[in-house]
């Protein structure tokens, strides 16, 4: 485990060092002197940073805290990591003078509104002049080298992938975080987690594997597998927690079956999904109950903001029959929900897109960045004991694939949730969206069922949509099937 304390120790003396032999500038050393301070905020607010302090909650001084103390948290490291993103951040000092800000413009929650939203092409269009990484880092070549990273790409549910380099001083911060988030889940160390995903350049699973070593619960890697190689290792070694994305439990739950085997009856007691909208999709949800048999959590994230679990399921994660809900980690990230048309606030209660602070990270603290997922936010304590914000009805989708079909607007998930509505359809569907010879978008519903269902999936479709598709009735097993992320909708239109 990496010691906080001990890095911006070091850091200090080299600094009075260089001070002393007079080889230091004023500009240098307000870069080390706020580097310093953050790194020591960083420390402060990382209680219990080894293991949990509670049964139930990993560490109820930052869990179960009020609403005032989860702020008094926010505005202090948030005037905190202003003036060292100015000073250690090209992308950020020019952006502080081009709106012409000073770190302490920043010092409160409430001050963030100065700070417009920052989106993806933004950052893209920064790494695109300054390659491979563009500026936002606070690091320099000699920094990275010191103190050793990791190279992750967002799979990107949309447009090409975006690559970003966490330190592993980073990499301890949100191995801590997602420690919390899994414990909350209710993993512990009597466990096997069999981590069903493949590894590559995604964090999911890398995220996964580290939070588990620091909580001493074992797992079974299960990047490169086939899926009879997977079924095998459940038949095998009894794991009790299958982590991977909701489309691959459906897929796995399939196989199984084809071989004789009742994946409710299996060890799995549990599924943590992640990588993929769903578990606020009820009739998913009930899907993947039914065939395992298994309490599901979901493991939500992002990797633009920090690779950790920014949101997570708890013990009372089924608010109702028709509603979940997503804790989101407040004492590390501020999140806001915004207007999708004037980026304004909204309030609570309201349907927004989601925007992140993060403020769990060395190499890449992130102001007001637009996640853009849809969701509504309720402040109010959860029967858990937790107290920080939850996302009522996990989260709809991001703005990046809200679907517009003739002037209407849709979610994929609102699509996934008719579909699954259909009694014995298959798991596995595609929406292919084109335009026709005159010139009128037309959608196609690609489903798969041994019967004749295409008037209901229309009727369907037309109810939580309110557009009238094409369908296509498919053989079961006729679909390809998917690993990490599903690819569902197929845009063709130019």
């Amino acid at each position: 485990m990496i010691n906080l304390r001990s890095i911006y120790n070091k850091i200090q003396f080299n600094l009075k060092l260089r001070v002393f032999f007079g080889d230091i500038s004023m500009a240098d050393s307000r870069g080390e002197k706020t580097r310093i301070a953050w790194l020591e905020k960083l420390q402060q607010y990382k209680h219990d940073p080894s293991e949990p302090s509670d049964e139930q909650i990993w560490s109820p001084r930052l869990e179960t805290i009020s609403r005032d103390e989860v702020i008094s948290i926010e505005n202090d490291k948030l005037k905190t990591v202003t003036p060292f993103l100015y000073e250690n951040s090209e992308f950020y000092r020019k952006r502080f003078d081009k709106l012409n800000l000073l770190p302490t413009d920043i010092q409160k929650v409430e001050d963030l509104i100065k700070w417009p939203v920052i989106d993806k092409k933004e950052m893209m269009k920064d790494v695109e002049a300054k390659l491979p990484y563009g500026t936002y880092s606070t690091m320099d070549e000699d920094l990275w080298n010191d103190r050793g990273w990791m190279l992750f790409s967002s799979s990107g549910s949309s447009g090409v992938p975006r690559v970003f380099r966490y330190s592993h001083v980073d990499r301890d911060l949100w191995e801590w975080a997602n420690a919390r988030a899994i414990y909350s889940f209710g993993v512990r160390p009597s466990d096997t987690v069999f981590i069903a995903s493949g590894y590559g350049p995604h964090v999911f699973a890398w995220g996964v594997q580290f939070a588990l070593q620091r909580m001493k619960v074992a797992s079974i890697p299960g990047g490169g597998m086939t899926s009879e190689m997977r079924v095998n290792i459940i038949e095998r070694f009894k794991p009790t927690v299958l982590c991977c994305t909701i489309s691959y439990a459906l897929h796995l739950g399939r196989v199984m079956q084809e071989r004789g085997l009742d994946p409710a009856k299996s060890s799995i007691r549990m599924l943590f999904v992640g990588g993929e909208p769903g578990t606020g999709i009820i009739n998913t949800r009930n899907r993947l109950k039914n065939l395992w048999g298994a309490d599901i959590k979901e493991f939500y994230g992002c990797t633009e903001v920090s690779p950790h679990a920014g949101g997570y399921s708890c013990s009372h994660a089924e608010v109702s029959e028709e509603v979940v809900a997503t804790h989101l980690m407040e004492d590390i990230q501020i999140w806001e929900l915004v207007d999708p048309d004037s980026l304004e606030p909204v309030g609570e209660g309201k349907q927004g897109l989601t925007v992140c602070t993060s403020l769990n990270s060395e190499s890449s603290p992130q102001l007001r960045f637009n996640v853009g997922d849809y969701t509504t936010f309720s402040t109010k304590p959860c029967d858990c004991g937790r107290t920080h914000v939850r996302a009522m009805g996990s989260f709809a989708g991001r703005a990046d694939d809200l679907i517009n079909l003739r002037g209407i607007k849709m979610y994929p998930t609102q699509l996934e949730q008719a579909i699954r509505t259909i009694p014995d359809i298959g798991d596995e569907y595609e929406v292919v969206i084109d335009t026709d010879k005159a010139g009128m978008d037309t959608m196609t519903v690609r489903v798969e069922h041994r019967d004749k269902v295409a008037e209901k999936v229309i009727n369907e479709v037309k109810t939580h949509c309110e557009v009238t598709v094409g369908v296509e009735v498919l053989e079961p097993g006729t679909l390809p099937k998917t690993e990490f992320k599903a690819k569902r909708i197929i845009d063709k239109r130019n």
